[in-house]
């Protein structure tokens, strides 16, 4: 009998709980949904900071290599600014060899002349030969000609050398171009690095959240704290830097006038309080301060003197 009563009790109890544990299913079951969401969303972040990744990667992978062109053209300006000093050597060379045969083209000149009227004194005096004379001023046209050849030489020289320098200056404004441009790219290439590990410390951080804390929570809150705290600290040190700067400049500034007044009443005017205070101070304040000051500034000497 007491078995048969018991058993009914026990089937009802068992009929209550059913619907609580399906209850308990279902929000399970929720639960595990809104997880899955979760981790889908966090997956497809992933992926996103991951392809964002690999663009900054290639973006430096081609700033590298205009980098490295960049580079050769600076070996290529200096080989072409060495070839431009030669070539600036050659120049005051061939200016110098040029100047030295406009010497000897007047020293010839003058020499010719001065051939001449000997010819013509000697034909005057000694009646020399006609061929001779001949001979001697064919000699000195072959001379001539040979030394306007080589002017003509040396100009079209200068000439060449003017133009490749003018060309070499013009590759060196365009090197200093490209390196302008080169410097731009070499900042904006730290920027986008510090970018760069900004992102991967963030990717870190959600991996780490994503294994310790529960899924969905990023730890950005955190690392946003951790930088307005770190920022907050160096404005501190900032402002009590340049107060305490400021406080020791005040001293400074007051210690150097108190050592001018101290001087100037030690070795310049030593009677300038004495001077001062009576233009300063009425009567009645000047003999409180000598009512005061007197004993302090009398010497006893009643026991030094014989009795």
């Amino acid at each position: 009998m007491e078995v048969a009563g018991q058993d009914p009790l026990d089937d009802v109890q068992e009929m209550m709980e059913i619907p609580k544990l399906e209850v308990t299913k279902q929000n399970l079951d929720y639960l595990n949904s809104d997880l899955e969401k979760d981790l889908q969303r966090l997956d497809e972040a992933n992926q996103v900071l991951l392809r964002k990744i690999q663009e900054k990667e290639e973006a430096i992978q081609s700033l590298e290599g205009e980098t490295a062109l960049s580079l050769a053209q600076a070996n290529e300006r200096e080989e072409l600014n060495h070839i431009a000093s030669e070539k600036e050597e050659t120049l005051r060379n061939l200016e110098s060899e040029t100047a030295k045969l406009e010497k000897s083209n007047k020293i010839l000149s003058r020499n010719v002349v001065e051939l001449q009227k000997k010819i013509s004194r000697r034909h005057k005096n000694d009646g020399l030969n006609k061929e001779t004379l001949k001979q001697m001023l064919a000699e000195l046209k072959v001379r001539l000609q040979k030394s306007t050849e080589s002017c003509t030489k040396q100009e079209k020289e200068l000439l060449k050398i003017e133009s490749d320098y003018q060309s070499l200056h013009q590759l060196c404004e365009d090197q200093a171009h490209y390196i302008k441009k080169y410097q731009e790219i070499l900042r904006q290439m730290e920027k986008e690095k510090e970018v760069m590990l900004l992102e991967k410390e963030v990717f870190k951080a959600q991996n780490n959240s994503s294994q310790i804390v529960k899924p969905g929570s990023i730890l950005v809150e955190t690392i946003q704290s951790n930088m307005e705290k770190t920022i907050i600290k160096k404005q501190k040190r900032i402002f009590w830097y340049r107060h305490f700067r400021c406080l020791v400049f005040m001293v400074m500034i007051f210690i150097r006038l108190l050592g001018y007044a101290l001087f100037h009443l030690q070795y310049i005017n030593p009677d300038l309080l004495v001077d001062a205070l009576p233009m300063v101070m009425s009567r009645d304040t000047l003999k409180r301060l000598r009512e005061v000051l007197f004993p302090f500034l009398t010497l006893e000497v009643e026991e030094v003197l014989p009795h």
